[in-house]
């Protein structure tokens, strides 16, 4: 291995270093004035070979701290001397400290015939990403111009308080500022000078302890015993290393998953111009165009409703992202358009929804039967199960989530639940009829669809009605609807009652959008790759990590 240190900037353009409060200042707390001079020399030296270079300061506080010790002290009298000395504020150590340090940089970089400028920065300020973008664009310009921009926490104004903690989240000492400015001016080098020779195996005081020369995170980690941090400042070589793993691993290659509309929506629908609405809010929401064909009763209503809302549409969108489609006989050919209408989604009868799914090679969103059942198991209450079943059947008998098929426990065949149950449907209205045993155990008319009086789901919605938990909780699991409720009323199988606001139907598809479809069911998934160069032909060798990054807004 190259243990060159100009091999480490071969390849490198621009890079960040950062100097700590150990390493401006010495022992007695007195700025290290021939070891800044230095620094700012070498510094030069890179600026003058095309470098382009970012520092990033200690020692505001400390040299604060000096200064006002030696005010206090001239304009104290032998009494106050006497008292115990109360210790100094740190952020009015830094207002009086920055003043200085940046005058001893620009005294040193002028000397050198070097433009530096100055940059305070809070933790809070790379909440906002208009700072941070602002920010970048400022530093890409003064290194245009050869400028020395020198950053430092403005511990003046920042809102933090000992004991010191990444509370934010962000950065929390220079050194953490200092990789996270590397990673926003993309920095091709990140460096961490300090007043130790290196990274040790242990505390360097430690004689056991072993210098290493590259840290590997998976190899070293576990294996490195940190000592205490800093004299001075509050870093020490734990942020040290912090800070340079989360620069290294900022290799400018960001995923991004979005959300986006599915296109161009046929929506079918019988009756109910209420529906239209809802479809209609939908689609804006989302950005989906949208052609409606409503049923022929609410034609006049329909065409009101659409007039409407496409007034309130705003002209950077347009009224014609809203189609209303006039005829039925316009169907057919709507449906032969693949390669324009993206998805079709029937609100309707069964025999709606298996017309056009049958006579289209669009993607149909929809459910081609809604048979709802409701299982009212043996250990049951009563009371529950008569409110459940009512509830179920009667509320809104048209609606798709209503119960079609009751079921109950063969138990139940001899007890007062069941004879209640049958009593308080026809007492409704409800025509009732029975299975195999049970038209004949009840006296009720023989079912003509085996379909209907079978334990066969329609993937729509189910529910049982029992207080054996483990008997729901198997029916629960088992039982492969959109929606399984457990003595809960099918009906709530409900985009609003969701919480998902308006929905376009429950769709008992298992692809795209399951259950009611709301906003979410009508975008699909895009996704954004923004990387610096990266090739395929490059991963040789490379091992990708993948984690979570905080959600930055676009503008």
């Amino acid at each position: 291995m190259d243990t060159d240190p100009a091999a480490c900037i071969k390849n490198v353009k621009r890079l960040v270093v950062k100097v700590g409060t150990a390493v401006v200042t010495r022992h007695d707390g007195r700025l290290a004035v021939g070891r800044l001079g230095a620094l700012c020399e070498q510094l030069k030296e890179l600026n003058s070979q095309g470098y382009e270079v970012v520092l990033v300061t200690s020692g505001a506080v400390g040299l604060g701290r000096q200064r006002l010790r030696y005010r206090k002290l001239v304009n104290s009298s032998l009494a106050d001397l006497q008292n115990p000395q109360v210790e100094l504020d740190g952020k009015a150590c830094a207002a009086v400290g920055q003043n200085s340090l940046m005058a001893l940089y620009d005294t040193l970089f002028s000397q050198l015939d070097v433009t530096s400028s100055q940059h305070l920065v809070t933790d809070s300020d790379f909440r906002n990403d208009s700072f941070r973008e602002q920010l970048s664009e400022t530093v890409k310009s003064l290194l245009a111009l050869k400028v020395i921009p020198v950053f430092n926490e403005n511990d003046a104004v920042s809102t933090r308080r000992a004991p010191y903690e990444d509370s934010s989240g962000i950065f929390w000492d220079n050194d953490s500022l200092a990789g996270l400015l590397a990673m926003e001016v993309k920095a091709d080098l990140l460096v961490l000078l300090s007043d130790v020779e290196g990274l040790y195996s242990g505390p360097p005081s430690d004689p056991n302890s072993k210098l290493i020369h590259t840290y590997i995170k998976e190899k070293h980690q576990a294996e490195i015993t940190f000592g205490d941090k800093s004299r001075l400042g509050r870093g020490g070589m734990t942020a040290k290393v912090d800070a340079a793993v989360c620069a290294a691993s900022s290799d400018g290659l960001i995923l991004e998953k979005t959300s986006c509309p599915l296109c161009v929506l046929l929506i079918v629908f019988e009756s109910r111009p209420d529906a239209f609405v809802q479809i209609a809010s939908l689609a804006i929401r989302t950005g989906n165009g949208l052609l409606l064909k409503g049923g022929k009763e609410a034609r006049r209503s329909n065409a009101i409703l659409h007039k409407i809302i496409t007034s309130a549409i705003p002209d950077s969108v347009g009224d014609k992202l809203i189609g209303l489609v006039a005829s039925r006989e316009d169907i057919p050919d709507l449906l032969k358009l693949d390669d324009v209408i993206d998805l079709v989604i029937p609100r309707g009868s069964n025999s709606l929804v298996s017309q056009i799914n049958n006579s289209t090679k669009i993607p149909v969103l929809g459910h081609a039967d809604r048979v709802c059942h409701v299982y009212v198991d043996k250990s049951a209450n009563p009371d529950m199960a008569k409110k459940i079943v009512r509830d179920a059947k009667i509320d809104y008998p048209a609606a798709c989530n209503t119960m079609e098929t009751l079921l109950l426990h063969q138990d139940l065949s001899n007890n007062d639940l069941l004879k209640e149950l049958l009593a308080e449907l026809r007492r409704e209205g409800v025509t009732l009829y029975g299975g195999p045993r049970a038209s004949s155990l009840l006296n009720l008319p023989r079912a003509q669809s085996l379909h209907s009086t079978c334990f066969i789901f329609s993937s729509h919605t189910d529910c049982i009605v029992t207080e054996d938990r483990e008997v729901a909780e198997m029916f629960l699991h088992r039982v492969d609807s959109a929606a399984v409720f457990h003595n809960a009323n099918t009906r709530f199988c409900d985009g609003a009652r969701f919480g998902l606001g308006a929905e376009v139907g429950v769709s008992t598809s298992r692809v795209h959008a399951r259950g009611p479809v709301g906003v979410e069911g009508l975008l699909t998934t895009r996704w954004i790759l923004r990387g610096s160069g990266q090739v395929v032909d490059g991963d040789k060798g490379v091992t990708y990590s993948h984690k979570d990054l905080p959600l930055q807004t676009q503008i």
